[in-house]
């Protein structure tokens, strides 16, 4: 039973495959997740699931392959999701926080713990886009020998899975994160009270994005409390308030 227990937070793991190629790979990826006690495959916009090619690759994780969630958008995806967490093997500045993923994997199951946490895996050929990696709190990143930077999709997924299965959280204090739909709302706030404050850069639209994405990054990084978003919330109305005085 206590093993049980300590397991529960795998259940909040999503592993969520954005537009893969080929259907082996979404085969092999459920095997992969499964193997180290995972279940939750998401897809977005995947190709025909069911082909002989992804059942034989899946073998006896047919039970996963066929309980993956479909979705249409990366957005549909993320909603109910506390945490986003990218993969990636580009690097660079534009790209926000990079981390490896056995620096934060302790942190990761930790907020598992209570919170639904996504792991997203980007094209076989392209990996993510820039703007899903806008989505994401932080990427992290698996080191390869530069001889052959790049690994397969469904290698990928299984060494996160890895990684992620040696960190089981022990008497952990996470507390409830609210959902990325919940939270969506107070990113147009705060730009349009950082354009009150006269913060954002005028006419420069390019700079004020590049802000903006930074606030998402640092409070997707971390989540939100409840109480954390209405503290933000109360912020905000002083500041608007303060500012109509000044008017």
């Amino acid at each position: 039973m206590v093993r049980l227990l300590l397991n529960m937070w795998k259940n909040n793991i999503h592993f969520i495959l954005i537009n893969p190629s080929e259907p082996g790979n979404i085969g092999a990826a459920a095997r992969a997740i499964k193997n180290m006690g995972f279940g939750n495959l998401s897809l977005v916009d995947p190709p025909d699931l069911m082909t002989a090619e992804a059942r034989w690759m899946a073998r006896n994780a047919a039970d996963v392959l066929e309980s993956s969630t479909v979705y249409t958008s990366l957005n549909d995806a993320l909603k109910d999701k506390s945490i986003i967490i990218g993969t990636s093997r580009r690097t660079g500045r534009t790209r926000g926080l990079i981390r490896t993923l056995r620096e934060c994997s302790a942190d990761i199951s930790k907020k598992a713990d209570k919170n639904k946490v996504a792991i997203l895996f980007g094209r076989e050929d392209r990996g993510l886009l820039n703007e899903e990696v806008e989505q994401c709190g932080y990427l992290v990143t698996i080191p390869t020998h530069t001889a052959q930077p790049s690994i397969n999709l469904a290698q990928s997924v299984l060494l996160v899975a890895y990684e992620l299965a040696q960190s089981e959280p022990s008497g952990t204090n996470a507390e409830r994160l609210l959902e990325q739909g919940e939270i969506q709302p107070v990113y147009d706030r705060i730009e349009h009270v950082l354009k009150l404050l006269g913060y954002l850069a005028r006419g420069d639209r390019d700079m004020d994005d590049r802000i903006v994405k930074n606030v998402r990054h640092i409070i997707s990084r971390a989540g939100l409390t409840d109480w954390e978003l209405n503290m933000i919330y109360g912020i905000c109305t002083q500041i608007e308030n303060a500012a109509g005085k000044k008017n």
